[in-house]
């Protein structure tokens, strides 16, 4: 295993790191409402919530992110190689995945473990476990580089 130095980006990841809690405390404590994607994009595609100016605000905030950084540094080239049914097939599974385990990763991860949720703790455990088996899976036993 060789490590690409290049990469290593730990100020960076820090400061975003910050900014993820920080905004997910912000949100907790200014509407008292968790800073999960899947329920703030579902919440905003039901009907007649009447909550919809901050949902849009979120997920506007989420896209604008890249273009405010964009403006400061260099932003990191994005590789994906991955073909489009895999991605297809894995954005459905992660959906389908949200649904059942009544949130996301952000939900569960960020906002659920830090409030030492039981049901999130074992979301955040099995996510996890489902992204190592995958990556022992699909590298290991398949032998697909990736």
């Amino acid at each position: 295993m060789t490590i690409d130095w290049n990469s290593f980006t730990p100020w960076s990841s820090l400061a975003g790191g910050l900014l993820i809690g920080l905004s997910a405390l912000l949100l907790l404590h200014a509407n008292g409402r968790i800073a999960g994607i899947s329920g703030i994009l579902g919440g905003l595609l039901r009907t007649g919530q009447g909550d919809n100016h901050w949902r849009l605000a979120f997920l506007l905030g989420l896209l604008c992110a890249p273009l405010l950084w964009r403006m400061l540094a260099e932003l990191p080239p994005l590789i994906i190689k991955a073909d489009w049914p895999v991605l297809i097939a894995a954005g459905l599974l992660v959906g389908i995945s949200t649904r059942y385990g009544a949130g996301c990763t952000s939900g569960h991860g960020v906002c659920g473990v830090s409030r030492l949720s039981p049901r999130s703790l074992v979301a955040t455990l099995t996510f996890m476990a489902g992204g190592f088996a995958t990556v022992y899976l699909v590298r290991h036993l398949l032998g697909v580089a990736l």
